[in-house]
């Protein structure tokens, strides 16, 4: 009988953590996105305003969903044109990071401290692109590649990167994503 107690106890236990019952309120004292972003000498500016009848985030339970995103630098010019056309690969990477800055700088002001966040949870990566154009993953890891320095394997994320006739604006890309947070 003790033995059976023991393995039903090791089974619960087994299944708690295997279907994520067990996950923490708070994150773990080494964990730290805000001191990471100084390391990275990055500041967050001021979050973009909608530039419609939107809002820049809705949070339902624990998880907050961002609306799309351009590389729009803190004077209002933004990074436009077409991938494979008159924006190269390393221009695009570079616009889905300055977008990635201003996604952490929405949910900066959505939380007060990026330390709520558990994890990113999903990205849609959107390209203007050239017809042709087929590399649109090498566009967004500029997006998930700072996600990863800021939040570690927290970081990592489900992603898709398309590719669109045209953005808003003209901008070179556009990106949402989904967010986990702690329990307040």
């Amino acid at each position: 009988m003790k033995n059976t107690y023991r393995l039903v106890l090791i089974l619960a236990a087994i299944t708690l953590s295997f279907f994520g019952c067990d996950q923490k309120s708070k994150p773990e004292a080494s964990y730290d996105p805000e001191a990471r972003l100084k390391e990275l000498n990055i500041t967050l500016p001021t979050p973009p305003e909608p530039v419609a009848n939107y809002v820049n985030g809705v949070r339902t339970g624990n998880l907050i969903f961002l609306a799309g995103k351009g590389p729009r630098y803190a004077d209002g010019t933004e990074i436009t044109g077409k991938l494979g056309q008159d924006v190269s690969i390393e221009q695009g990477y570079e616009g889905a990071r300055l977008t990635a800055i201003n996604q952490l700088a929405v949910l900066k002001a959505m939380l007060g401290d990026l330390n709520k966040v558990k994890r990113i949870v999903k990205v849609l990566g959107m390209v203007n692109s050239d017809p042709n154009f087929i590399d649109q993953p090498k566009v967004i890891n500029g997006f998930s590649d700072l996600m990863v320095e800021v939040f570690g394997e927290r970081g990592k994320h489900a992603r898709a990167a398309v590719g669109m006739a045209s953005l808003p604006r003209g901008q070179a890309v556009e990106i949402e994503l989904v967010v986990e947070v702690y329990e307040d």
